[in-house]
């Protein structure tokens, strides 16, 4: 038998089917020739992410609250962070990078200064400059990022969850879900929680 502990984030029992899911990479390629084209590229797709994020929260007021809601609104002023796009024209224009090089770089810098902090409420805040990095990232490769479907009730099983891909679940069929990494602070877990949707973060897996 397979047992996994961690943090719950919802008073409640599941039970059902798993569904392992597991996350396809982008292919993400290193220089480009045109800059000037690249920042395009980077403009175009910030701006489809921003749109697509609106929609997140309209849907998350309806399912979750305005307040909790409110997380997508905080994910469109990351987006528009002088120092988060400063650094991805930087690294477009001064070393020749591709815009989805430079989009990754840049989130995954953010994101590690977020997750060295001692405030537990900031260390949780990568988990954030991650989900709008990998949006940005997955429009300007073409990659799916559509949520995960069923023809039955599930759990899903997953690494981690963002709370745009929280959001997008089916909610008629999701009965909970199982990450290995995230925290009570997480803004994922205010969604669950708010959705009423149980869940175990931060889990380990052991068999006995």
């Amino acid at each position: 038998m397979i047992v996994a502990t961690g943090k719950s984030i919802l008073k409640g029992i599941a039970i059902g089917k798993i569904r392992f899911l597991a996350k396809k990479q982008a292919e993400i390629k290193d220089t480009a020739a045109d800059p000037a084209v690249e920042m395009k590229r980077y403009e175009d797709a910030k701006a489809l992410a921003t749109e697509q994020l609106q929609g997140l929260y309209d849907k998350a007021v309806v399912e979750a609250g305005e307040d909790h809601a409110a997380i997508f609104e905080i994910h469109m002023m990351m987006l528009d962070d002088d120092d988060y796009n400063e650094s991805i024209a930087e690294i477009i224009k001064s070393q020749g990078k591709s815009a989805e090089y430079a989009v990754k770089t840049t989130g995954d810098n953010f994101a590690e200064t977020f997750a060295s902090m001692d405030d537990e409420y900031m260390k949780a805040r990568a988990a954030d400059v991650r989900d709008i990095s990998t949006r940005v990232v997955n429009i300007l490769t073409g990659a799916d990022i559509g949520p995960a479907d069923s023809d039955e009730p599930f759990i899903i099983v997953a690494e981690d969850l963002a709370p745009s891909e929280t959001v997008q679940l089916d909610k008629s069929k999701l009965l909970g879900f199982v990450t290995r990494l995230g925290s009570t602070n997480s803004h994922t877990a205010i969604l669950a929680r708010n959705m009423n949707i149980p869940a175990l973060i931060g889990t380990e897996i052991n068999e006995e």
